[in-house]
């Protein structure tokens, strides 16, 4: 019944996330800001490397889901690349500055991915009507929504992940994420009702280099997918 999607920003969290059994990656770069589209040499290696659904995040930069038309052009070429890569799914999401969804464009996005799946990402945790959004987004022809539930956390926002859920009523999945980890997850499956999961399942790993600067004064570890917790995770759903 539950299926486990996990965050990768590097080729080697690719490789542990299909090692331990996870059913989805969503392929990001640059952590420290939420995650960006990766390089197209990324998507490719990861598409060459495992064999579980793909999904690759269209996302120009971090900040917030306003979007040049320099920037949607941007995204319109990520994500036919992405198509042509042979990717499952992309995940995206635009709003408007009234903090409405921006559904010209993101409709313009799900006809140029067809037939890939779509997620609507953490953008729908920034809307300003949170039923209207959902309405929106299934209008769209998402196939899920990612969502912390209008929190930082999926815990703190699991009552409303848990009201999405009824009002989606079986019409798109709703996937709560952030903060999603092996021991809270059976908490807020009971919680929300949920059946899709997101996690980062996130570790940090010591560069290895011999040499360091002192004078840099920098810290040169690396973001990383913690095997053993997403099979944690995994044992905990199954």
């Amino acid at each position: 019944m539950f299926s486990l999607e996990v965050i990768a920003f590097n080729i080697q969290s690719c490789l542990s996330i299909e090692a331990s059994g996870a059913h989805r990656i969503e392929l990001c770069d640059n952590p420290g800001e939420g995650g960006t589209t990766p390089s197209k040499g990324f998507i490719e290696a990861a598409r060459k490397n495992v064999s579980i659904d793909l999904f690759p995040i269209i996302r120009p930069r971090g900040g917030d889901f306003l979007y040049s038309s320099e920037e949607f052009a941007i995204m319109k070429s990520d994500v036919l690349l992405c198509k042509q890569i042979g990717c499952d799914g992309v995940v995206i999401g635009i709003l408007n500055t009234d903090g409405s969804i921006d559904m010209k464009r993101c409709s313009e996005l799900v006809k140029i991915a067809y037939p890939m799946s779509v997620t609507f990402h953490r953008a729908f945790d920034r809307v300003n009507d949170h039923q209207q959004a959902l309405e929106n987004v299934i209008g769209l022809g998402c196939e899920r929504i990612l969502t912390s539930g209008f929190y930082p956390t999926a815990m703190e926002g699991a009552s409303n992940i848990a009201q999405l859920i009824r009002q989606a009523n079986e019409r798109i999945v709703i996937m709560p994420g952030s903060g999603v980890r092996s021991s809270n997850i059976a908490e807020l499956a009971q919680l929300t009702g949920a059946v899709e999961f997101h996690s980062s399942a996130r570790s940090t790993i010591n560069s290895k280099m011999e040499f360091k600067s002192q004078t840099m004064n920098e810290d040169l570890k690396s973001v990383n997918v913690d095997e053993g917790e997403v099979r944690k995770i995994l044992e905990v759903i199954s």
